[in-house]
Parts: structure tokens; sequence; C-alpha cells
């Protein structure tokens, strides 16, 4: 038995050798930048730490360099960090490194749709979707009507709350969720709606979860992981629920439709299939639409509510801040004329706290993961197409040289030393190139005019002491998410 024990050990060790050796000469096989050297089957997870992976980006950095290769499991990953390698990136390669990384917990919408499609279609998708955005009125007037149309509204619902405690969760999500409901579905939601509840629960929660150590395991060991209980399963859930709600409603603006007098933007898009009903492989089929409107839907409310609520709480943080923002509105705006975007040319400060408050939440910290579509060239390395490649947004936006005390909360990050509004080419909240974010020009008017109105019209009142508030994220990962929190909000007289 001894020696039957023995050999077996020794088996064991030549087989492990030699998974090792042939793993080293996988690795070593392409010119790839630096990085700790992989184990088997599990690559480099150790070198992560789960709960804050942008963290571990910015240590492996500091030993390897801007550009570094790691494995995640069999998932050759390249990280770009700091401002020249990721503006590198995003803007002079933007065909060879411009597709979609695998985000596991979304196959349902796996090839369609903009956010996370990386098939043949997502190029046109996306051209025709913008185009149609900016015709019907992304980031310009009529975008900037339907804001501040929802403000009143927005206002109504936190007069509701008549001074009392509450969470701002669902109230503050109200405003972006009928904004982009407008665009979509020509729809208008009451916030108290099941629907619209439902719905913004689903949001939140699957940023949430997104966001949590387990998924982000499972983004990356999905093959071994997916028959497991876990929260992916409940993320995967909540994907398919949210795509049936968008589905029956193209279903429904199908029937419907009228080429002469189009709606919103599901309209457009179904105009798009119309022309394509004899095509043998048409672009625009009913599931392409439903995913692209689910991904503006979802895309569209949780990232502005989310910084929304975030800067309340920072806000609370800061009492002098609010003091400084109240001032300036009362200067330019006055009591009771509705803002309006262009006084952000009046209101430097507001501007900056807007900016800062993107800046220091630092939302998407690692970006979404982008892909090689083929062997690219990059200073002096070569990344093989499939390669993963994520431009890390936080090192931007967290660059000490740029922003000097990067941790701290300063408006003057964005002020010249007149007060004046000073622009950051380090600021790429929206990421940039040509996977940026569709809907930067409607987010960046949002949050400006319903934060504005909400100083306007209320004092923020904490319960608790501001020197006791933490505001560091419950959860780091896809997303940096606030904790949760409650305030009141007491009219101006």
């Amino acid at each position: 038995m001894a020696a039957l024990g023995i050999t077996v050990a020794l088996l064991v060790w030549v087989a492990t050798l030699l998974l090792i050796s042939i793993w080293k000469q996988i690795y070593s096989s392409w010119n790839l930048p630096p990085g700790p050297f992989p184990l088997p089957i599990i690559g480099n997870l150790f070198h992560l730490d789960l709960k804050n992976i942008p963290k571990s980006f910015t240590r492996l950095a500091e030993r390897y360099g801007p550009v570094f290769t790691l494995y995640l499991g069999s998932q050759r990953v390249v990280v770009m960090h700091g401002y020249k390698a990721v503006k590198e990136v995003l803007l002079n390669y933007k065909n060879e490194l411009s597709g979609r990384g695998e985000i596991a917990v979304f196959q349902a919408h796996k090839d369609n749709g903009v956010i996370f499609n990386n098939g043949p279609s997502w190029k046109d998708t996306r051209r025709l979707s913008l185009t149609i955005l900016r015709d019907y009125g992304m980031g310009k007037q009529r975008n900037e009507e339907r804001i501040q149309r929802e403000t009143h509204f927005l206002l109504e619902a936190l007069r509701k709350t008549q001074g009392q405690p509450f969470d701002p969760t669902f109230v503050l999500g109200g405003g972006p969720f009928n904004v982009i409901a407008d665009i979509l579905f020509h729809k208008h939601f009451d916030y108290e709606d099941k629907t619209c509840q439902r719905l913004m629960h689903l949001f939140n929660e699957n940023f949430y979860l997104l966001s949590t150590p387990w998924l982000q395991a499972y983004n990356y060991f999905s093959t071994y992981l997916r028959y497991l209980p876990g929260s992916h399963r409940k993320v995967m859930k909540n994907v398919s629920e949210i795509k049936e709600f968008t589905s029956e409603r193209v279903k429904e603006h199908h029937k419907s439709l009228d080429p002469n007098c189009p709606r919103d933007f599901t309209d457009n898009l179904l105009m798009e299939m119309e022309k394509e009903k004899h095509s043998a492989e048409p672009l625009f089929t009913l599931e392409n639409i439903t995913v692209t409107t689910a991904d503006m839907f979802f895309a569209g409310t949780e990232t502005t509510s989310t910084t929304l609520r975030y800067g309340l709480l920072i806000l609370l943080k800061h009492p002098e801040v609010e003091e400084k923002l109240h001032k300036e509105i009362d200067s330019v705006i006055g009591p009771s004329r509705i803002p309006a975007f262009k006084d952000r040319l009046e209101m430097p400060y507001m501007d900056a706290v807007v900016h800062e408050i993107q800046r220091f939440i630092n939302l998407v910290p690692s970006n979404l993961p982008h892909v090689a579509t083929q062997d690219t060239a990059f200073r002096g390395y070569v990344i093989p197409k499939g390669t993963v490649v994520i431009p890390t947004l936080d090192s931007l936006l967290y660059d000490n040289q740029e922003f000097p005390d990067a941790e701290k909360f300063k408006p003057e990050h964005f002020l010249n030393e007149n007060g004046k509004f000073k622009y950051s080419d380090h600021f790429k909240a929206f990421s940039a190139g040509k996977r940026v974010c569709v809907g930067e020009g409607l987010a960046r008017m949002e949050l400006f005019l319903f934060l504005t109105a909400i100083l306007q019209h209320f004092n923020l009142k904490s319960l608790v002491d501001p020197k006791d508030i933490d505001l560091s994220p419950v959860t780091i990962g896809f997303g940096n998410i606030p904790p949760n929190y409650k305030l009141c909000i007491i009219p101006r007289s």
C-alpha cells in the first residue's frame, strides 16, 4: 500500500509539472505585457481581492507598469491603467480593441442590443440608435424639455415626504426612469405605480448584485459555477423579467405602428425593421430591438439615479458645499424659475460639484470589458485576438497629479483660481471612443437639472451628524454601490 501511495503521489507530481509546463508554454507563446505567473485552472485569481478588484489592479500596476497581463481562469486579460494607456486604447485603437468582453449573466442579451453586444450587429445597431436619439432630441432642446417636465413630478414626489425621514432610492429613481421611458415608449409612470416600482427594484438589485464578489468570480468562471446555486441565478432571472417587459412594449408598438407618425425610439427601430423585412439577413429583428431598448432602459435609469442618490449623501456629509450651492442657485435662477441647462455657464460651482460627484463616486471603476477583435500591436507587445482588455476609469478619475487629494470630495478639482469651471481631460466617467456611453449627453443634463431643482426648493437634513456619515461604497465591483440611508428634505422658504 505504501508503494502504491508513493506511485500515485509521483504521478500527481509529474502531471502537475506537465500542466504547469504546458501552461507556461501557452503563456509565453505571445509577446504579452508583463504580469504575474498564472496557476493552472484558476490563473491569477489569488492576485485579486474580489471585494475590491479595482484596488488590486492599482497594486498590480505599481509592480508591473501601466499595461499588464492577468489570467482569470483560462481567460487572458490585459489591463490598461493610467491616463496615457487608457486614452491610447480608447481613442487610438477604436477598431482593434473595441469588442465587448462577455458578461456571463447577460447571456439573454448576447449578440444583440448596444451595451453587451459583441456580435456582427453591434456597430450598425449602435449607429442607428445614436442617429435616432440625436434626431429625437438626445442632449438637445427636446430632452431638456422632457427633463424639465419631469422635474415637476420629481419635486412633487419629494414634497409628499413632508419633511419626514425617507429612503431616496426609488423617489430619485423616478425622474431618470420616466425620462428614458418617454424616449423609449412615449410613456409616463406614476412614481408609486407598481410596474414602475418593480422595474426600478430590478434595475437597482441587478446593479448591486453585479458588484458583489460572487458575481465578479462568476463572470470569469461561469463554466464551472453556472450550475451552482448563487446570486447569478437571481440576476439572470431579473434580466429575463426586464427583457419580457420590454418585449411586450415592443410588440404593442409593432401592432399599432404608423410609419408616417413615429411616436418614440421604439417606433423608429421598428420602422427600420420593416424596411428590412425582405432581407435575407435582417439586422433589426424583434429580438434585437427588444434587447436594445432593454439596454437603454437599464442604463438610462440606474446609473443616473444612483449618481443622484450618492450625490445627496455627499452633500449631507458636506453641508458647507450645499450652502454654497444654495447661494449660487438663488443668485442665478431665483426661487421659482425652472432651471435650464444653459444656466450652468453662470453656475461654475454647481457644474464643478456635479463633475466632482461623478469623479468621486467613480461609478463604474473598471469600465465595461473590451475585447481585442484582431491581433493587435500595442506599445511593443502583442495583444492576441479574443483577449479581454480592461481600460480602468478609476485610474483617471483618481489620478493624484490631476486631482490632488483625489480620495477627498473637493469641487475645487474642477475650478480654476478665479472660481471658473475647469475642464479636465481625465474626466472619463462615461468612458470614451466607440464604446462611450450612448446616453452621456442625456445623463449630464439630467444630473445638472435634477440636482439644481432639488436644491432650489429644498434643504437637505441628515439624521446623523455629518462627520459620522460614511461615504464608502457598500460593495465594489461592476459598480461602486452607495450605502443605504435616509434623509429629510425641508422646503426652503
